[in-house]
């Protein structure tokens, strides 16, 4: 899906965006500047990872960072190149939204089942955990 979310973008000549940053984009449109554990938190991940994401973003050109309030923190900004296209991602997300809600339609158990029923196995016991275990049985790893 993410493969198709990309063309769309590439065929907007919208170089250089992965799908995976535009709800943070959007989020920072939304809200304006953001620390990163503020942002973390609106998009319900950890710090770690979306510090790991600021920076990709940041590489890209899609976001810059400034020291914040005091000089532990730092604020993520749009570029001014994210404000050009921010209308477009607005747009391809509603449209993604739409697109995903009629092809749960057409599948007999819906993709957001789906999600919960591994997010709740995984709850029960880790993707780590599972992993492990098996290559404990494998002398392979050893």
């Amino acid at each position: 899906m993410d493969a198709d979310i990309g063309r769309l973008y590439a065929e907007r000549q919208i170089d250089g965006l992965r799908p995976s940053f535009v709800m943070e984009l959007l989020r920072l449109h939304a809200h304006g500047p953001m620390t990163i554990a503020e942002l973390a938190e609106s998009v319900q991940r950890t710090h770690s990872a979306l510090s790991q994401k600021v920076a990709a973003m940041r590489e890209a050109g899609w976001v810059r960072t400034v020291v914040g309030d005091d000089a532990r923190t730092r604020q993520v900004t749009l570029t001014d190149r994210a404000r050009q296209v921010v209308g477009r991602l607005a747009a391809e997300w509603r449209a993604t939204e739409a697109a995903l809600a009629e092809l749960e339609a057409e599948v007999p158990y819906p993709l957001s089942r789906v999600v919960a029923d591994l997010e709740q196995a995984l709850e029960r016991r880790s993707l780590h955990d599972r992993i492990a275990a098996k290559l404990a049985a494998d002398p392979g790893w050893e």
